[in-house]
């Protein structure tokens, strides 16, 4: 009956988000727990005072080793991008004396430990459906935007994805990149006089089209991003895992417009990826080679704005409802004109006059108009870019590097705490246990990467394996002396035995 009653309640709430759009995204495996937090909080889950000691002395033995552990791969990529930097690569280049396919190599090699790092930072590359799905709608941005792919080179990422094949990328994978990690929602309350008033012309040129049996005429920007991911096509998805994969988004095109909420204030809302990293080189000149990569990272970037941070944008012509209008205009006036003229033989000069001065006073405002959002883009994208872009180069590397050590620690002392509460546990007990532990200690969710931190465990000989397949971890004390002292350690203790007298 319980099972009953709760089938109803998940087909009551599928059935609201019929007249909603709401946006479903793949739970991430990035933890979103600050480190000092996380070992704060599962320490004082831990009965003993002595007991609580060890844990956080291991915690620090743990981080040193990861760290060490990763210190040469990343000082191999920082080495590697500082002769690709495209503020300083160049000269580096030059006096390395690197033939180009040598220089071809090392371009390559970049990239590997690159999307390596991606990878172990949680970073995913943003799919041809979800590029779709977040271009299928506007937010604050409602002028056309797109790349001049001739300025973009479009040889080194096809190369890359040629040696290394990834499913579902985008059609842009060889000029620009996107990766993609988080989920956030940004809400904006405005007016929006201006959009609301484009929205109902185009609701009436969109009945006007269907009418006429001319739908065909819509434009391609509709048609290419218009695919939606459909939350309703899993019939046995969850409620709880529903929820947690759904964001809404609320925007002018499905409100339903009247006199009465045209003057009002109308919120809006659109889900958002929390961090964005872009990877592409500019095309390179018959005079002069390009050989510097450059890597963009941005945050909090509206998934239908992501065009912003698109690399060697367009200045944006004139959107289809403006040609729209123009037309619209054009063909007003030589209606007016051609009436008038056929009304009488001497038609009155001043009459035309007029309904020309008319019809081509409209069509210079819609210019101006133009022009004002053109202006009005203009300072987003200048905005955006100081507000919402993180880094870039060497700046963007380094974050990376440091991300990549803290989620690494973290899932192991999860994974370690839940074995040293809980005892022998399986693979898939262990996974459990650890999203159980950060939804109900947290208030968090992730898809935890379990598999990675065994892994982790395993080296670092402080979890053992029976031959049914269970996990067991050593005690506390005696990992520690499994790990024995770091050189931070030592580094420390010597700084202390010089400062006590």
């Amino acid at each position: 009956m319980a099972h009953s009653s709760l089938d109803e309640s998940f087909k009551k709430s599928l059935e609201e988000d019929k007249k909603k759009e709401v946006i479903r995204i793949e739970r991430e495996s990035v933890i979103p727990i600050l480190k000092p937090k996380l070992f704060i909080a599962l320490a004082n889950l831990i009965k003993h005072s002595s007991d609580r000691a060890e844990f956080l002395k291991l915690c620090k033995r743990i981080e040193y080793t990861i760290r060490a552990w990763y210190l040469l791969q990343f000082e191999d990529m920082m080495q590697l991008y500082a002769l690709f930097d495209p503020v300083s690569g160049a000269h580096k280049l030059e006096q390395q004396g690197l033939t180009c396919k040598e220089i071809d190599v090392l371009e390559q090699n970049f990239l590997t430990y690159l999307f390596e790092v991606m990878k172990k930072s949680n970073f995913k590359i943003a799919t041809d459906d979800e590029i779709n799905v977040a271009l299928s709608g506007q937010y604050l941005l409602n002028l056309p935007i797109t790349v001049n792919e001739s300025k973009v080179d479009n040889v080194l990422l096809k190369k890359y994805f040629e040696a290394h094949p990834f499913n579902n990328l985008p059609d842009f994978y060889d000029k620009y990149i996107i990766f993609r990690r988080g989920i956030g929602i940004d809400q904006t309350t405005d007016y929006f006089i201006m959009e609301k008033v484009d929205m109902l012309i185009a609701r009436f040129w969109s009945y006007l089209l269907r009418t006429l049996g001319l739908e065909k005429l819509i434009s391609k920007r509709s048609k290419r991003h218009g695919k939606r991911l459909d939350p309703k096509k899993d019939d046995e998805t969850t409620p709880e895992a529903y929820q947690d994969d759904v964001y809404e988004r609320i925007r002018l095109e499905n409100m339903p417009l009247s006199s009465g909420n045209l003057l009002s204030k109308t919120l809006i809302q659109e889900p958002t990826f929390d961090r964005i990293i872009v990877v592409y080189r500019r095309a390179s000149s018959d005079s002069k080679p390009e050989r510097g990569i450059f890597v963009k990272h941005f945050r909090n970037i509206p998934m239908a704005d992501m065009e912003i941070v698109l690399p060697e944008k367009k200045s944006p012509g004139l959107t289809p409802m403006d040609w729209v209008k123009f037309l619209g205009s054009a063909i007003v006036g030589l209606v007016a004109v051609f009436s008038s003229l056929q009304a009488a033989v001497t038609a009155d000069l001043r009459v035309i006059g007029a309904v020309l001065s008319t019809v081509v006073g409209y069509c210079v405002k819609t210019y101006f108009t133009f022009q004002q959002n053109l202006a009005a883009y203009q300072n987003m994208i200048t905005q955006s870019m100081y507000d919402k872009q993180l880094d870039s180069g060497k700046g963007t590397l380094l974050h990376l590097c440091d991300d990549v050590i803290q989620q690494e620690v973290k899932e192991v002392m999860i994974s370690f705490f839940i074995l040293m509460e809980q005892g022998k546990a399986t693979r898939q007990e262990l996974d459990h246990g650890c999203e159980e532990l950060i939804r109900e200690e947290f208030n968090e969710t992730c898809n935890f990467d379990v598999d990675d931190a065994v892994h982790k465990l395993e080296k670092l000989g402080i979890v053992t394996k029976d031959p049914i397949g269970r996990y067991q971890c050593v005690g506390l004390k005696r990992a520690n002396e499994i790990i024995g002292a770091t050189t931070e350690e030592l580094v420390i203790r010597a700084n202390q035995g010089n400062i006590t007298p």
